[in-house]
């Protein structure tokens, strides 16, 4: 099997016996930032419709399951069947309407009886949070975070009924972080103003997800088409500057804007 095939390398890579150093010298943590790094990646792929990629991106993925398993093996906890089996295992119980003959009226009596399904597992396992904001995990993606967090709390009916209010709450706290920059100027060296500063800057943020949300757009999505198009951008900007014989990185801001105007309007 092509699984067992990639388990096997692994196994070798880590054993300590002629394996691979750096990968002996890896643990969960040390893993982690570059599992976090394979899913964007992965996600980078199926923005750019690149299938090749894609299939590139998810082995990378894949690989960083097995590495987490083969480390759990050695450690006794478990391994890559058990990995296997418990998914398999809670896709069957959370889909009682695929496998257990409960039927569902639509995608929104899913993603509710979904929400009850982990409610249920999380007393089974003995969780004493009964809050409805309990099992969002805190190793997500900020902005990740926040969307669940506002999703979880629209669910017991904490939400504004339709974007118009969201809007106006935006314009406050960017009006609140405008008040914060004033004082700033006035104290720069205010460690307390710094914090006010930071705190209203993470209010705009959270607020801008919650708005997202309202809106149906992914803010992961979005925030990446938004970085696809300054990088085009700014590349199409130095790529100008050297047009006409110089460049981007020695010129003024007002000549750097013309060039981005430039770019812009060539799009």
């Amino acid at each position: 099997m092509p699984v067992q095939r990639l388990l096997d390398i692994m196994s070798r890579l880590r054993d300590p016996e002629g394996g691979c150093p750096w990968d002996l010298q890896q643990d969960f943590a040390s893993i982690a930032p570059y599992t976090i790094e394979e899913a964007y990646e992965v996600a980078d792929a199926i923005d750019r419709g690149d299938m090749a990629d894609l299939r590139e991106e998810l082995g990378d993925l894949l690989l960083q399951v097995v590495f987490h398993a083969q480390v759990a093996k050695e450690q006794g906890a478990f391994d890559f069947a058990d990995v296997v089996e418990a998914i398999s295992g809670k896709m069957l119980r959370r889909h009682p309407h695929v496998f257990g003959g409960q039927p569902l009226a639509d995608a929104e009596e899913q993603t509710v009886a979904w929400e009850a399904h982990k409610r249920r597992e999380r007393v089974e396992r003995g969780e004493r949070d009964g809050s409805a904001l309990a099992g969002i995990a805190r190793g997500l993606p900020e902005w990740q975070r926040a969307v669940k967090l506002q999703q979880r709390a629209a669910r017991v009916g904490f939400d504004w009924p339709d974007p118009a209010p969201v809007i106006a709450k935006l314009r406050e706290e960017i009006d609140e972080v405008s008040e914060e920059f004033d004082a700033r100027a006035q104290a720069p060296q205010d460690e307390a103003v710094q914090a006010r500063l930071e705190e209203e800057i993470g209010d705009v943020l959270f607020v801008a997800a919650n708005l997202a949300r309202h809106a149906r757009v992914d803010v992961g999505h979005a925030l990446r088409r938004a970085n696809h198009k300054f990088e085009r951008r700014f590349r199409r900007m130095e790529a100008l500057a050297a047009a006409d014989g110089g460049a981007l990185a020695e010129l003024p801001l007002d000549a750097q804007d013309a060039y981005w105007r430039r770019a812009k309007a060539g799009e």
